[in-house]
């Protein structure tokens, strides 16, 4: 590893993803996330890169769009209802397979909210917040060294898939700083972008990229195509960290900041003698379903915690399938939960 350096979430974003070969931001401000349209905006000035403060999120994922489509590294990031108004072009660059990351800093809701920290869009993340069959790979970094990790490898999922990812941080973890220790060469996967709309200079068939398809044999095929895709991402590039599990009396799920108040209630428990063990879904998309199954048959129950009245418990239940009950403690509006709130839930439960 290379230099250590103390920073805000948010910038990390967008170092990482300079590190990473982004030259093409495209965004429209939003708090809690501005800081990456800052920084990007000194940083692409000074390297020749591109940065477009556009007159609209609609006109910022468009833009993606195009850079994406022409082989660029591209990013845009924006906060829950400016990601609300990227949805459509997000569907459209699925069904186009243009790969680009997109950086979601959720804020409380429904509505406008408020600028504090929440979980509320992950239906809208990996369900397909946009119209039609479709997925992005969503990954939910509880760290700000993680943040600089993931999004490197964001950008390298992006365009070894062919799909968009996302990376879905909360209003704390943009804010916060933290150290983080960054390497001197960073992984830069390279893949031929055959596909890409470079110019054909007469010396081969022209690239048409769309997402207009009316013929519905047309259509069908390639709805085939991409759920091909999706199962091969399912059976390669879940990730999940298992702490604690072997023998646990309760398993709390918990992504993002949450899975960090988690570590320390299971050292608040075990003082009690309560054994907790945790599964934090890094990948949102796709979900841990096998790492929890794996474990169904050790705890007296299962526990989702979340920043939302109720959602990524919908797919813990799911993977768990009836074999063990599984709770739900959830806190909204900006609001997180305490150690001990978690903990007399998991007596409750117990």
């Amino acid at each position: 590893m290379g230099e250590k350096l103390l920073m805000k979430g948010n910038e990390v974003i967008a170092e990482a993803a300079l590190r990473a070969g982004c030259r093409h931001y495209f965004g429209y401000p939003i708090t809690p996330q501005s800081e990456i349209s800052h920084y990007m905006a000194k940083a692409m000035s000074a390297i020749g890169g591109v940065f477009v403060q556009a007159e609209s999120e609609i006109a910022a994922i468009n833009m993606v769009y195009g850079a994406a489509g022409a082989g660029a590294r591209a990013m845009t990031s924006s906060s829950s209802p400016g990601i609300s108004l990227k949805q459509e072009g997000i569907s459209y660059m699925s069904c186009a397979q243009l790969p680009a990351v997109i950086v979601n800093i959720v804020r409380c809701g429904p509505g406008l909210g408020g600028i504090l920290a929440a979980q509320c869009d992950y239906f809208q993340a990996v369900k397909g917040g946009g119209h039609g069959d479709y997925n992005m790979i969503v990954l939910a970094p509880n760290s700000v060294q993680e943040l600089y990790e993931l999004t490197v490898e964001a950008f390298n999922l992006a365009d070894k898939y062919r799909i968009v990812t996302m990376i879905m941080g909360d209003g704390m973890l943009g804010q916060m700083m933290e150290a983080v220790e960054f390497k001197d060469v960073e992984n830069i996967e390279v893949y031929d972008k055959k596909w890409a709309t470079t110019g054909s200079g007469l010396s081969r068939e022209r690239n048409i990229i769309t997402s207009i398809n009316t013929m519905p044999e047309v259509l069908e095929a390639m709805n085939n195509v991409l759920q091909e895709k999706y199962k091969v991402i399912r059976e390669k590039e879940v990730r999940a960290q298992i702490y604690n599990c072997e023998d646990a009396d309760i398993i709390v799920t918990a992504f993002g900041m949450v899975s960090r108040i988690i570590m320390n209630v299971i050292a608040d428990a075990e003082k009690e003698g309560i054994k907790v063990g945790l599964i934090r879904p890094i990948t949102l998309w796709p979900f841990p379903e096998k790492e929890i199954r794996k474990y169904v048959g050790v705890p007296k129950a299962f526990l989702s915690v979340e920043l939302n009245a109720g959602q990524m418990v919908e797919d813990v239940r799911l993977a768990v399938n009836g074999a063990k009950p599984v709770h739900f403690y959830g806190r909204t509006g900006g609001m997180a939960p305490t150690q001990k709130e978690i903990l007399d839930k998991i007596k409750e439960i117990l």
